[in-house]
Order: C-alpha cells, then sequence, then structure tokens
C-alpha cells in the first residue's frame, strides 16, 4: 500500500489505484498526476489493502482493476460491493483488461459507475474519472454496447419515458456527459439534468449507470 502526501487543492479530484501490477500502477499515476485537477493519493495492490486505504484516505474516485490476485479473476467485484457499501458517494470506476458482457453488468450491480477496458487512450480514461467524480457513469463505447445486448425487459405502463427523455438515455448509455448531450439534442445541459432526474426518478434507481442497466433490462436502449 502506497500513501502520497497530500497536495490537494479543494477542486483536485483525488484518485486511489487498485491494481496488481506495480508497473501499471506507476504508468496511471504518471499519466494522471500531469492533469492539473487530478491527484493519485495512493495505491494498493489487494482487497484488504484497499479497503484500509480507502478509509484513511478518503478518495472521490477509485480506479480499479477486477483481477487482484492470481487466484481470482474477479476479486474486484467483491472490493467493489464492499466500498460501495461502505462509501456510497465514492466513484467506483473499473479499468480491466475484461470486456465480457455479464462482468459489466455485475459490475454496475456491484456499485461501479464507470467500466473502460485498458487499451483506452489517455484522454478518453481522463474523461471518463472527470465523469464519474461529477457523478456521472462513465463506459466505453464496448462497455456500453455490452450492457445494451445483455440485456431485454418490458416497461410497466407507469415507467413509460418521454421521447425526449429516450433521446437522452441512450447518449447517457453512451457515456456522454450532460453537456455533450446538451450539444447533441441542442439543448443546456440543465435541461438535460433535469431530464436526467426524470429518467432516473420513473426508472427507481439512483445513480445514472443504475439508469443505464434499468433501461436495458427493460428493452428501452
Amino acid at each position: 500500500m502506497t500513501v502520497t502526501p497530500p497536495r490537494t487543492r479543494r477542486d483536485t479530484v483525488r484518485i486511489v489505484l487498485v491494481d496488481d501490477h506495480a508497473i501499471l500502477r506507476q504508468g496511471l499515476r504518471s499519466i494522471l498526476d500531469r492533469e492539473p485537477d487530478l491527484e493519485v493519493v495512493g495505491e494498493a495492490s489487494a482487497e484488504d489493502e484497499a479497503l484500509v486505504l480507502v478509509d484513511r484516505m478518503r478518495p472521490d474516485i477509485v480506479l480499479m482493476d477486477l483481477k487482484l490476485s492470481a487466484g481470482s479473476d474477479y476479486e474486484g467485484l467483491t472490493l467493489c460491493s464492499q466500498l460501495s457499501a461502505a462509501h456510497p458517494g465514492l466513484g467506483l470506476l473499473v479499468l480491466t483488461t475484461f470486456l465480457d458482457e455479464q462482468l459489466v453488468v455485475r459490475a454496475v450491480h456491484a456499485g461501479a459507475r464507470g467500466y473502460v477496458v485498458k487499451d483506452v487512450d489517455t484522454t478518453e480514461l481522463v474523461r471518463a474519472i472527470r465523469a464519474v467524480s461529477r457523478g456521472e457513469s462513465a463506459f466505453d463505447s464496448r462497455s456500453a454496447a455490452a450492457v445494451v445486448r445483455t440485456l431485454s425487459g418490458k416497461v410497466a405502463p407507469t415507467e413509460q419515458l418521454t421521447d425526449r427523455e429516450l433521446e437522452v438515455l441512450r447518449l447517457l448509455a453512451a457515456g456522454l456527459s450532460n453537456a455533450k448531450i446538451g450539444e447533441q439534442l441542442f439543448i443546456s445541459a440543465t435541461t438535460v439534468k433535469f431530464h436526467v432526474s426524470n429518467i432516473m426518478r420513473k426508472l427507481g434507481v439512483g445513480r445514472r449507470a443504475e439508469a443505464v442497466y434499468a433501461a436495458s433490462k427493460r428493452g428501452l436502449i
């Protein structure tokens, strides 16, 4: 477990890295610390280390792999559930080599707000971190498509969304921010936020990632 002395400004996004490969953590740190609004405040290589570190450092974001040991391919799912339960406001972003449709869905169920594959480019990774720090979801295009393909279902009449809400929901599933959705639909980010709130209320969820999951399960996207 590695803890970094603080240099944090009030508007800085504090990040903990969780991955069992030290070289990968070092590479991520070097990339993220170049960004003026991002700061890596600690690193962990295993589940128990991560739990202690997050309790101690209270980061905004945990950027984590799902495979944290040779004995388990998906140990990170358990960690994700534990962190989500212990720290409800924590932004959990999965960064992994696995692109498995059911795994993406399980990660969302475990509390992840985002899911990106390790071959993502630096710009996209930084965008995803910033999105999750704002309480938004962040799925790369392949992960979002995996969720959509995996789930199906029907919507009860009382839960129907408007045409505009469906448009917003599809762009939300693609990982777009409120501002980007607004640009696509020629509406303000404030209006998008209003639609997202209505979508979550109608679907009975409290998070953007959960809205994507619930909508996909009901066949809306």
